[in-house]
């Protein structure tokens, strides 16, 4: 965890987003190496805020590797009963697809726009802000600019409708019933939700897993780590199979161990290892 005597400076930015005030939570390192990192916490789509760890500890954990990072609190959508008792959030939104993209797309551009990372900027996030940090890059590239030096992506949901996992990934989440949360009916449940309809015919940067590979020319390096028993993996690993075949460079990696969220648990061991190893790639940055 980040030394006190080196915590970064926290402000919180009110910016005019495309759909009302935005508020940007910047983390600046006490010694910034230039380069600066737009992260969008997970919580399936209606869920999550500036202040849980997968927000919070790991902005500062970046910035205490020099890294700036702006923390975007997009607007959620409606949180079911149901999914309040699962995802562990009070229900406060109330918004669907586009609204939480563009604000993260307005997010990126604001960032890019200012002397804050004068080396460039990565974008990423986790579960469902892996999907807007996603989604945000492929918009900012097929419009032509800015667009993001590198797509940093933790246990990302990137598909509606995900095929069955295979044998030994199905046969860690019957071991471990706790942690097979994303099934087929939850999955598509949690887009629909977002989205406000049903999922056939949604837009590719709305369900970044159903684009092709004509759809992703110019994407940009990415990293993605997932966890090990999290059926959400089955959506990442197929959406990195789509950008290698693309031409995109890709790594991919399973943290051990694993259930899904590791980011939301700071004290475990595979949050350092995952900072670390996103740090390093953020870090070759020219």
């Amino acid at each position: 965890m980040p030394d006190p005597m080196t915590a970064p400076d926290i402000a919180d930015h009110i910016v005019d987003g495309p759909h009302g005030p935005l508020r940007i939570r910047v983390y600046t390192p006490e010694a910034p190496n230039g380069l600066g990192l737009v992260w969008a916490h997970g919580g399936g789509f209606a869920g999550g805020d500036l202040d849980m760890p997968e927000a919070d500890a790991v902005a500062r954990a970046f910035a205490d590797r020099g890294i700036v990072v702006a923390s975007v609190d997009y607007r959620l959508a409606p949180m079911t009963a149901d999914w309040t008792t699962r995802l562990g959030s009070p229900e406060r939104g109330g918004t669907h697809y586009p609204v939480p993209h563009d604000e993260v797309v307005a997010a990126f551009r604001w960032a890019s726009t200012s002397s804050r990372a004068p080396r460039g900027w990565a974008i990423g996030g986790a579960s469902a802000g892996g999907n807007l940090a996603t989604g945000a890059a492929l918009r900012l590239v097929h419009e032509q600019g800015p667009t993001p030096a590198l797509v940093v992506l933790a246990y990302p949901t990137l598909q509606a409708v995900q095929d069955a996992p295979d044998a030994d990934l199905r046969a860690l989440l019957d071991a471990d019933p706790a942690a097979d949360v994303f099934t087929p009916d939850f999955v598509r449940g949690m887009y629909e939700n977002y989205l406000g309809g049903d999922t056939d015919g949604a837009e590719i940067y709305a369900v970044p897993g159903v684009a092709e590979p004509k759809d992703l020319a110019g994407f940009p390096p990415t990293i993605m780590i997932n966890d090990e028993t999290d059926e959400l993996r089955v959506s990442g690993e197929a959406f990195a199979r789509t950008l290698t075949s693309a031409g995109a460079e890709v790594t991919v990696a399973v943290e051990p161990g694993t259930t899904h969220g590791h980011l939301n648990r700071p004290t475990e061991p595979a949050f350092a290892r995952t900072i670390e190893q996103f740090a390093a790639r953020i870090l070759q940055l020219p």
